[in-house]
Formats: C-alpha cells, structure tokens, sequence
C-alpha cells in the first residue's frame, strides 16, 4: 500500500509468443531472466501490495514466482496471441484478482522488458498520478532525438523524399519536440482499465531518459539493452 493509503498493483504482462525477439521474457540479461529486472523493479520500488505476472506460459509462470512476483491465474488463449491489445489483458488481470479478494484503486503495467526503468521512475510517476484527478492514466514516454516533422522516405533505389516538404527549410532547434510511448509502464486507475478507456488519448505523459527507456522489439534494441544495462549496474556499483 502506498504512503497515501491507496492500494496499489503491479501487472507484468508477459506472455510466451514474442515473435521478433524469441522467448525474450526469459532471455538472460546480466545473468538473470529479463522479466526478473521487472519484478524487482516493482519489488523495490514498496509501492504495491502485490506484484502479478499474468502469463500463459509455465515457465515464465515459473521464473515470475522464483524472482518474488506471484502468478494467481493463467492469461487465456484469447488475450494471448499478436493482436491483443493491453487494456483488456489488465482488466482481465483485474478481474481475477478481484476474484481473490484485492481491490486496487490503481494498477501499473510494468513492461517486462525494461531493465533501464527505476524504482524512482514507478515512485514519481505514481505521484504524478496521485496528484491528477483527470486524466486516469500516466504514460512513461521519451522525447524522439531528432524531429520527426523532417523525416524521410527512401525508396526502393535509394532516393530520398521529405514526407512533409514544407519543412525542408525549417531549422530543427524551430521544431517544437515530439514524444513517443517508451513501452515501459502505464499507470491506470483501475476504473479505467475496466472501462477500456483509450490509453494515450486519456494520459499524462512522464518522461523517462531516451538512453535507458528501451523497448526490446529486435535484436539492435537487444544488444543496446545490455550496454545500458552494464552501464546502469557500473553507476550503481559507484554510489
């Protein structure tokens, strides 16, 4: 429970079908399950009253509970194939655990690949929650490094195309900044989970550094979660 008497939940989605990083739930990184930096994360952070893998896999069902989360359903088939979008997969999660007895005023998806994300980040980001009575949800979101109002196509021979030729004389430090989804958590007041509210078009965003907010969709973003991850562990060892 948190300072304020709210009660809170952490959901960690992680189910077995990851198609462009294979069974990257449970990839080591640094030595351990990726999902179990998750778990810990949200472990470490003393906000939740229970930290919950909702998974359709055994064996993630199995590492969540070695590493301090528990697993008191199974995900169905249904909300576990490509095209299942979150919501549904929390108000489920909610459903269930409803069912046993916990009644959360809000809940956290915490993605289970997001080594950079803190203990700090779930803190201030829940106070930013807190302290907000519209709108329902918070979003951890990163600035794009360079605008995207000059992004370009490249066609199949090479050749280049502004998608929006009214910028090409537009100076960058002009162009106001633009934010995308980090994919690392989402705060919800569970009201708005179970009413399947638009997540990004009801939310706060708070910002979380590009260089650790990785969302591991390929094995470049593989390769660069470990430098930052050895990175992250080296600041640690020196403070």
């Amino acid at each position: 429970m948190s300072d304020s008497g709210a009660r809170l939940i952490a959901v960690i989605p992680a189910r077995s079908g990851s198609k462009r990083v294979p069974r990257k739930n449970i990839r080591l990184l640094g030595g351990r399950p990726l999902i179990a930096w998750a778990i810990e994360t949200c472990l470490t952070s003393a906000l939740f009253d229970s930290v919950i893998v909702s998974t359709d896999d055994p064996e993630i069902a199995a590492l969540a509970e070695e590493n301090g989360a528990s697993v008191p359903f199974e995900r169905p088939a249904v909300l576990s194939d490509d095209d299942t979008p979150l919501a549904p997969v929390i108000a489920h999660a909610i459903s269930m655990i409803e069912e046993l007895g916990l009644h959360p005023d809000a809940v956290c998806c915490v993605y289970p690949g997001s080594p950079g994300l803190t203990p700090d980040d779930l803190r201030s980001s829940w106070a930013t929650l807190e302290a907000a009575p519209h709108p329902p949800f918070v979003v951890g979101v990163s600035e794009y490094p360079h605008p995207i109002q000059r992004a370009l196509t490249r066609d199949s021979s090479g050749m280049l195309r502004m998608v929006d030729p009214g910028q090409a004389l537009t100076r960058t430090q002009d162009l106001p900044p633009l934010w995308h989804d980090a994919g690392q958590f989402v705060w919800g007041r569970t009201t708005a989970w179970r009413d399947g509210l638009p997540i990004l078009d009801n939310a706060m965003g708070y910002e979380l550094s590009a260089w650790r907010a990785i969302d591991l969709d390929t094995e470049d973003d593989w390769m660069r979660a470990e430098i930052v991850f050895r990175v992250m562990q080296d600041l640690d060892a020196r403070t």
